[in-house]
């Protein structure tokens, strides 16, 4: 009985986040680095199932970096970086268009096995994600760099109770298509359906002052603050895109971002609808 009594509590305390979330729109972006594993992914999918049936009008953004890494090591091809991105090549981006399109795939087809509707989506089609080559010192090749979103053709799908997935990929006024990042995507695609929560999960618990120190855990953030640590180089490497992201998503107006550990069952859930929370929310 008081396992019981508990769950309804934990249900009560959700009720507030359910009735202020109910028809707002989230964006959750899951990183390509926890897509391919499992376990991970059917907690993770059953969380957004969730969410979905609760109201909440779900996007999700997914990447698939290692499952192109890997494809390209199968084909004899050499994955070339430049300070974290990959060079894009016609050939390149071929291999990245397939396999994130195999993932997409699976995703849909396990949120329908869960009991969701969803529609499956990539970014270069109906004008959703609209780019131009990315600017770098280093020619990147067919890289973009997000000028607009058309968010027509997700909103359709949402008004239907849809969960939408998209797969990160642009075209340019040109018709040409570019390999464009996840995170840069999803936060685009938050301010422009003037979404509520930006979260993206990835496999660390957040952001900390001291990597090596759990204590140093930070739960909230302003931009500006997130900003400083960046400066400070507090914030390193792989963690850098995920904090612009949030920090880019709150300056066109999403009302709160999220960075939290996909790893911890049911982090989404705690995160959204509990009072504590489990990641950074960056505000």
């Amino acid at each position: 009985m008081e396992d019981a009594i508990k769950k309804a509590e934990v249900l009560i305390e959700a009720l507030p986040y359910i009735r202020k979330f109910r028809n707002k729109a989230v964006v959750v972006k899951y990183g390509g680095s926890i897509l391919g594993e499992e376990k991970i992914r059917e907690g993770v999918l059953e969380d957004i199932v969730f969410l979905s049936f609760m109201g909440l009008k779900t996007v999700l953004v997914h990447g698939g970096g290692p499952n192109i890494s890997e494809r390209m090591r199968q084909t004899g091809k050499k994955s070339e970086f430049v300070d974290g991105i990959r060079v894009t090549d016609e050939a390149t981006l071929e291999v990245v268009e397939e396999e994130l399109q195999k993932l997409n795939d699976l995703v849909v087809k396990e949120l329908s096995s869960l009991g969701a509707k969803a529609a499956g989506m990539n970014g270069k089609d109906d004008g959703i994600l609209q780019a131009v080559k990315k600017a770098a010192d280093v020619d990147l090749g067919l890289v973009g760099h997000i000028t607009g979103v058309n968010t027509r053709a997700i909103t359709d799908e949402l008004s239907k109770d849809k969960v939408v997935i998209i797969l990160p990929m642009g075209r340019g006024s040109d018709g040409k298509v570019y390999n464009v990042n996840a995170d840069e995507s999803a936060a685009n695609i938050a301010a422009a359906l003037r979404a509520e929560k930006l979260v993206l999960l990835t496999n660390v618990k957040g952001i900390m002052r001291n990597p090596e120190d759990p204590g140093s855990f930070l739960s909230t953030l302003t931009r500006q603050e997130a900003g400083g640590l960046i400066e400070d180089k507090v914030i390193q490497t792989g963690m850098i895109p995920k904090v612009n992201a949030c920090i880019e998503a709150l300056e066109k107006g999403v009302k709160k971002t999220h960075i939290i550990d996909a790893c911890l069952p049911h982090a989404l859930l705690l995160e959204i609808f509990t009072d504590k929370g489990v990641g950074t929310e960056i505000v």
